[in-house]
């Protein structure tokens, strides 16, 4: 419990910390292909302007803001950070009244609630994976989706060894730069390598009753969507 506590303690920290320029980094350090790996997730989920969405983990709500591009009309977002819940309201109008500071493991919404679960970026962060995935079954409607998009190692081993390469060197040094919190781009990486050797996310989701858990590989392996039905 103590070391559960000290992890979203951590988080909650690190992420009021890099608020600020959390969107400028990412953008600058993928490139500008997180945009195109939201949208994928999307419409891999097949979302559509009937659906009831929790994005969760939510930070600034890029994925919220794509999903409302794409045309779904009831949007929640869910975060631990205050302060990325701030900016989320800055960038959406739409958005105001519906922004709640929580954690995915423990959802203060009514059971049957939502049509999908969005995370971006986020499970890793979770003090408690399998519990929020339980917390995630309770608030979906039967039928509905979880969609994840989460970094992995890639399997090809030069691809593996320059993924490696970037988020080990260079991503830390112009997070650090940038961002001017040196803790921030070490975890990130860090927490990138444990996740993908100790997580299986597919059976994770099977153990919290999901079936139907699909997985798709983006952008040579560097990325992963993984979706599950209730």
């Amino acid at each position: 419990m103590k070391a559960d506590i000290k992890k979203k303690e951590k988080v909650k920290r690190i992420f009021d910390t890099i608020s600020p320029k959390y969107d400028f980094l990412n953008h600058f350090l993928s490139a500008g292909t997180d945009y195109y790996w939201r949208r994928k997730a999307i419409e891999l989920s097949a979302m559509n302007g009937e659906s009831i969405l929790l994005d969760m983990a939510c930070g600034t709500g890029d994925f919220a803001i794509t999903a409302r591009k794409k045309g779904v009309q009831t949007i929640f977002g869910g975060d631990l950070s205050l302060n990325m819940l701030s900016h989320f309201k800055d960038k959406s109008e739409w958005i105001n009244g519906r922004l709640v500071q929580c954690t995915a493991e423990e959802l203060p919404f009514k059971e049957n609630t939502f049509t999908n679960i969005t995370v971006a970026f986020g499970v890793r962060n979770f003090y408690d994976i399998q519990k929020g995935f339980d917390s995630f079954k309770r608030v979906l409607k039967e039928g509905g989706k979880v969609t994840i998009l989460e970094f992995r190692l890639p399997a090809n081993k030069f691809i593996r060894s320059i993924y490696l390469f970037y988020f080990n060197k260079i991503l830390p040094a112009l997070g650090r730069i940038i961002s001017r919190d040196p803790e921030a781009y070490r975890y990130l990486p860090e927490s990138v390598g444990e996740f993908d050797q100790k997580i299986d996310l597919v059976k994770l989701l099977k153990n919290s009753g999901f079936d139907n858990v699909v997985k798709y590989s983006l952008t040579l392996g560097l990325v992963q969507v993984v979706i599950a039905q209730k």
